[in-house]
């Protein structure tokens, strides 16, 4: 009587496992989200694919360019692509990094920004699935840029915002020498600051205006206030 051969089977199937598995679209990692890279340069902005399904998403971000730049995914916002729903900042030249979202259904923006700066290089993708709740995607509500200068802190002029608001300040240091931005709310307890930031580089903090009134803000490195490093603005 002939031996049965099942072992050379059994060994084959086992082998062709890893392939198969190699084979998914999703995340090899385990985290059964889409993978999606992302190749910034100073004049570009590539994404590997446009057309993705609702759910987590990571996307991979290389930056080929000579300069540092920034990328974000905007959501829709009454006609225009200004809600944040996820970003990933100071990305050097030659490096990556990652960059996660939990992604409803709907169309949004990719803005890779060289040298941190402007609106972006902007490429739409359409996700496919249920509509996910806007807040719950929004990281914040939207950005605001102060540059910093001996001695004044620039940009906050005119600037308003609603109670409620998660706005992510960002300093960036024009001057010669450490400056930073305190926030505080209408009872004068501090809310948030981005604290100090050295000449020729950036900071940023999310900060929650949860009530109304006016607040005020300054510059609380040593007497820089007092030359003219501070302000209000109104939150309704």
């Amino acid at each position: 009587m002939r031996t049965p051969r099942t072992l050379p089977v059994l060994g084959a199937a086992l082998l062709a496992l890893p392939l198969l598995a190699a084979c998914g679209s999703k995340d090899s990692t385990g985290s059964g989200g889409d993978r999606v890279a992302i190749t910034a340069t100073d004049t570009a902005c590539e994404v590997a694919r446009t057309e993705l399904k609702a759910g987590e998403t990571s996307f991979t971000v290389t930056n080929k360019g000579d300069r540092t730049t920034e990328v974000y995914v905007y959501g829709e916002h009454d006609g225009a692509y200004t809600r944040i729903v996820t970003e990933v900042e100071n990305i050097g030249p030659g490096t990556t990094r990652r960059m996660e979202a939990e992604l409803g259904g709907g169309t949004y923006e990719i803005a890779c920004k060289p040298g941190q700066a402007g609106d972006g290089i902007r490429r739409r993708i359409t996700v496919e699935g249920a509509e996910a709740d806007e807040g719950a995607q929004a990281a914040y509500d939207r950005e605001v840029e102060v540059e910093a200068r001996e001695h004044e802190l620039a940009g906050l002029g005119g600037f308003t915002a609603e109670a409620g608001e998660k706005i992510e300040f960002t300093l960036e240091n024009a001057g010669t020498t450490e400056h930073e931005l305190e926030i505080f709310g209408p009872d004068g307890e501090e809310v948030g600051e981005v604290g100090p930031v050295e000449p020729g580089a950036t900071g940023e903090a999310v900060v929650t205006l949860a009530e109304p009134g006016t607040y005020t803000y300054k510059c609380g490195i040593g007497a820089h206030a007092d030359k003219g490093m501070k302000g209000t603005f109104t939150v309704g």
